[in-house]
């Protein structure tokens, strides 16, 4: 009885705080592996706003290229993301890297943070959309709670690349990100580089387990780096054994 009253009200503060309950959990998870295991449910939250923090330009950089990854598991019928900015960097062809058409990406550039927030909150309300991604410097927790009842009303994931370089403010996100680019790897004896390669760092996550993984970009799809994340593992027990003996 007991244990039957709290499920039922970690299900009704998950619903409150935008997590929309899943039919099946097994179909709606995006092949993020473990990381995925950090989100309520073990489910990456759709029809929520993810933001990330991007302080240099090669985190904006990796930024850009995980949203993509991201989108190509999203959109893979064909639906429309907007893509919005006041100072675009991404050149649209390069999309196909992550699997990404081009025309199903709506770009929007705009003069001003202003007019960025309001297109980014209007679209967030299109039912008809599958993501937007907006590019801006700013957000303060009214602005980012206003887009969070946007999706939560339509279901429209959306992705928020910051690029202030001041501080960290709160917002109402359902999840913060960094990513950072790491050196790629060749098969051995190959010349060139390797696929891209991120560490993944999840910072805040609503009623989750923030943490840090390392992923490639196989092609296709989105792969854990399982030995960068035992290498590190293997680098604290090193420095505790030398610390502390």
């Amino acid at each position: 009885m007991k244990k039957g009253l709290i499920d039922k009200l970690k299900r009704d503060i998950l619903l409150w705080q935008g997590y929309k309950p899943q039919s099946n959990h097994t179909e709606e998870k995006i092949g993020l592996g473990g990381l995925e295991s950090a989100f309520p449910n073990g489910v990456f939250p759709k029809g929520a706003i993810h933001e990330f923090i991007c302080f240099q330009p090669e985190s904006s950089a990796a930024s850009n290229g995980f949203v993509a990854a991201l989108l190509s598991v999203l959109m893979k019928q064909n639906e429309v993301c907007l893509w919005v900015s006041t100072s675009r960097k991404l050149f649209p062809i390069a999309l196909r890297m992550f699997d990404v058409k081009p025309e199903q990406i709506i770009f929007i550039d705009v003069k001003t943070e202003k007019e960025a927030l309001w297109v980014t909150e209007e679209a967030l309300k299109c039912e008809g959309l599958t993501a937007v991604v907006a590019e801006i410097n700013n957000l303060n927790l009214i602005e980012s709670r206003r887009l969070q009842l946007a999706v939560e009303e339509s279901g429209v994931t959306g992705f928020i690349i910051r690029k202030s370089v001041h501080k960290a403010i709160t917002t109402g996100a359902a999840a913060r990100w960094k990513v950072i680019p790491l050196p790629s790897e060749t098969e051995a004896g190959m010349p060139g580089i390797g696929f891209p390669r991120w560490s993944i760092e999840l910072i805040k996550v609503r009623n989750g387990n923030p943490g840090n993984w390392a992923f490639d970009w196989m092609g296709d799809k989105l792969v854990e780096v399982l030995s960068h994340k035992q290498e590190k593992e293997t680098s604290w027990f090193d420095l505790n054994v030398k610390l502390f003996g």
